[in-house]
């Protein structure tokens, strides 16, 4: 996703935008416009995975734990920038599995199915090789789960 606010304008160059914003975020152009960067969804997340990131806005680091989708980020957040709309999903956002999975290079690896709580990582058995996991679109709830525990970092979650 390119980067086409204000800010990447005024830097004098449109750059790929690789920040996740908290849940139920809004559009990133209105996300910009109305949060404030006071830093109370960072606070309110009993996860402690949002952190301040460029400019100051706040981004998701999935790199000690999962989002819980408790609601507590969009509920401290003042200036509406998180929304919870109820019956819609947090994000669009699923994990992905890169070529540094360790199974794609014939090393037996399953910690990621392992975490994932709704079991949207699966591992089909494959003639003459490790089973290589794969991702239940339907079923990847985006939380992160995967992320930390992977021991080559073979796992993000993007939309």
């Amino acid at each position: 996703m390119i980067d086409a606010s204000r800010r990447g304008f005024l830097r004098g160059r449109p750059r790929p935008r690789a920040e996740m914003r908290p849940p139920w975020a809004s559009p990133e152009s209105t996300f910009i416009d109305r949060c404030t960067r006071c830093g109370d969804c960072l606070t309110a997340c009993p996860q402690r995975i949002l952190v301040p990131g460029d400019g100051g806005f706040p981004t998701v680091d999935f790199s000690q734990r999962e989002c819980s989708f408790c609601g507590e980020c969009a509920a401290a957040c003042q200036p509406l920038a998180l929304v919870r709309c109820e019956g819609l999903p947090a994000w669009p956002c699923k994990a992905l599995v890169s070529d540094a999975c360790l199974p794609r290079h014939g090393i037996e690896c399953r910690v990621c199915g392992d975490f994932c709580a709704v079991r949207a990582i699966r591992f089909a058995p494959r003639q003459g090789g490790t089973p290589i996991p794969t991702i239940d679109k339907d079923t990847c709830t985006g939380c992160g789960a995967c992320v930390a525990p992977c021991p080559t970092a073979a796992i993000t979650i993007q939309a």
